[in-house]
């Protein structure tokens, strides 16, 4: 019967070695995943804590140094952080459609009261304005000084070699200066040939401004952005105080409803904030070199 007593011999012993070895593996990665959740749980309550929304915005509110201004104010007030794409009307419009933004603060009110009866936008509320002014070479050679925007368009289509610059951005701003265009006879929105001298740059306010300070042109902006802008080279305001040159802007949130990630409660928190005596005050407050700005206007 010794065969039998070798049977068991033909199985190797489990080595001491090795079961240490795999035990202190699984020791380790116990560890790495502790430390890993330990991680998450001390990374999470930040990000969650974490306030803030997206506002989809004019380049003329960025680039005047407006929310420069306002969101620190609003930021300490709240605690809630405001990110701003600053964009042509148009664009900022079209990020609400797609709810890339929370709110919208533009300057377009056809445009802005189109998107809410379109359900993209909940209850549009002015919050300020100011003016548009046709800025030009200070020699005004093409002769438009004045207080008559349609007066001076037309003598623009007429004086040789005059060149004016065109936002071409569908931007609030370029909307009104098609508006003016077409009453002064010329409608470049139906497809009215551009002259020569019509340069469209597809840009901001400020890119504009470079450009007609460039190449010695005319063109229209916002007194916000005109008031800020440094690189004026001979430019100068030459036609002012017409009352079509008013420029009115408003606020909406973006309709949950079409886009549920909307972050309503803190959206309608800044919306309520910028219409409110806070912050109104805090608009009418910004100037540059002793010159107001933008002019508050919610509870009119």
């Amino acid at each position: 019967m010794d065969h039998l007593n070798t049977c068991p011999t033909s199985i190797a012993p489990t080595s001491s070695a090795a079961v240490t070895t795999v035990a202190s593996a699984r020791r380790r990665l116990l560890a790495a995943a502790v430390g890993v959740a330990g991680l998450l749980s001390l990374a999470w309550p930040a990000a969650a804590q974490e306030k803030f929304i997206v506002v989809a915005s004019t380049t003329s509110t960025e680039q005047s140094g407006l929310f420069g201004h306002l969101l620190p104010a609003y930021k300490a007030a709240t605690g809630t952080e405001v990110r701003v794409v600053a964009l042509g009307t148009g664009q900022a419009l079209d990020m609400g459609r797609r709810g890339d933004a929370d709110v919208v603060f533009v300057h377009d009110q056809v445009a802005e009261e189109k998107f809410v009866a379109e359900g993209y936008g909940l209850k549009r509320q002015p919050v300020m304005y100011n003016d548009f002014v046709l800025v030009g070479p200070a020699a005004d050679p093409a002769k438009v000084k004045g207080r008559d925007i349609v007066a001076a368009l037309q003598k623009l289509t007429t004086a040789p070699g005059a060149t004016f610059v065109s936002r071409g951005d569908k931007s609030g701003t370029h909307a009104a200066e098609l508006r003016y265009w077409k009453q002064a006879g010329t409608d470049f929105a139906g497809g009215a040939a551009k002259p020569a001298g019509y340069r469209e740059c597809g840009c901001g306010m400020g890119p504009a401004l470079n450009m007609a300070a460039s190449t010695g042109a005319y063109v229209l902006a916002d007194r916000g952005t005109w008031l800020s802008f440094k690189n004026r080279a001979d430019l100068a305001v030459l036609v002012e105080g017409d009352t079509r040159l008013f420029n009115q802007y408003g606020v909406m949130l973006v309709n949950p409803a079409k886009h549920p990630h909307v972050k309503q409660a803190l959206g309608q928190q800044f919306i309520d904030w910028v219409v409110s005596p806070a912050g109104q005050t805090a608009i009418a407050a910004y100037k540059i070199g002793g010159e107001q700005l933008f002019f508050p206007n919610a509870a009119r």
